[in-house]
């Protein structure tokens, strides 16, 4: 039994990883949060996809959520909101499970669990790098998915399998990666900003950093909506690149990039044309976030008592 005044022990950081806290059991948790972010809001995310494709055809019957809501599940049927959502699940649990082991490492290597602190620059460069990891890994899966969001897909493509057989057939393995540079260009803010936001947030509601539900679902929320607001011109530009293999338009085909993408959009639609779908994100990307957040915490928090009680 211990004795009251005997010394603690070594104390840890609730939000960083404990020396008991295997990378396995990180895995775990980082997996769980990321199906569960993705597959929890995916009607929002698929609706936002219609919204931002750049078309000269009937793309007005997608400039809201509700209005786009409804013309998809009239026209192509309810399941239509979730075409794709396969591609998500299948490859955000390995992506996010590398994406919270990645800034677990990195925030413990550059001293970022200090009790009671706030380390801003550590949770930026963890956050950044976490995201270098994890994209590499989900790239393929989002092409796949949006190409399943595109209106007409049904017929096109049977199954994820089918679509990633066809891209490759059709487009070779470059279709898998061309926005990589921009999906980073898109996350690696994304996620900076979320993670500053978050660290800031959740150790102004929680300075003792214990394990509170609340303040990892509101951080989480806010923290996310926050970056998704300021890194919608980006997913624009994304989302034409991920889908341009399956348009008409020649000129959307033969963009190649950022640079192409940018001035395509600019030319146009003008500086508007930057932030179509920002609602529909931030109204994803809000309870994602939040979601993710408590789904993380939840299992880190389950792990940490059964190490303690093993121990």
């Amino acid at each position: 039994m211990a004795q009251p005044n005997a010394e603690p022990a070594e104390e840890y950081d609730y939000e960083g990883l404990p020396p008991n806290f295997s990378l396995v059991q990180n895995l775990v948790a980082g997996a769980v949060a990321g199906i569960a972010e993705h597959t929890c809001v995916y009607p929002v995310d698929a609706i936002k996809t219609r919204m931002q494709i750049l078309t000269s055809g009937p793309s007005a019957g997608y400039n809201g959520i509700l209005t786009g809501g409804y013309r998809m599940a009239s026209k192509e049927g309810f399941s239509s909101l979730w075409r794709g959502v396969s591609s998500v699940a299948m490859g955000a649990g390995p992506a996010h499970a590398v994406y919270f082991a990645t800034y677990e490492a990195v925030k413990h290597l550059m001293g970022g669990n200090k009790l009671g602190e706030q380390h801003h620059i550590a949770a930026a460069a963890s956050g950044a790098a976490a995201t270098i990891a994890s994209d590499a890994l989900m790239n393929p899966f989002d092409v796949i998915k949006q190409r399943m969001q595109l209106s007409g897909s049904r017929t096109a493509y049977k199954s994820m399998f089918d679509c990633a057989r066809y891209l490759y057939r059709a487009e070779g393995l470059a279709a898998f990666y061309v926005s990589y540079p921009t999906t980073l260009a898109t996350s690696v803010p994304f996620t900076a900003l979320q993670f500053l936001a978050y660290e800031s947030l959740s150790t102004s509601m929680n300075p003792n950093k214990n394990y509170d539900p609340t303040t990892h679902c509101i951080a989480g929320a806010l923290a996310g909506g926050f970056a998704g607001a300021l890194t919608t011109p980006m997913d624009v530009i994304k989302t034409m690149l991920q889908t341009r293999g399956s348009a008409s338009d020649v000129e959307l085909r033969k963009v190649n990039g950022l640079m192409d993408g940018v001035r395509l959009l600019h030319r146009r639609e003008g500086l508007r044309g930057f932030f179509k779908g920002v609602r529909p994100r931030v109204i994803t990307i809000m309870p994602s976030t939040a979601i993710c957040w408590s789904a993380y915490e939840a299992c880190k928090a389950y792990f940490i008592r059964q190490n303690d009680i093993i121990v």
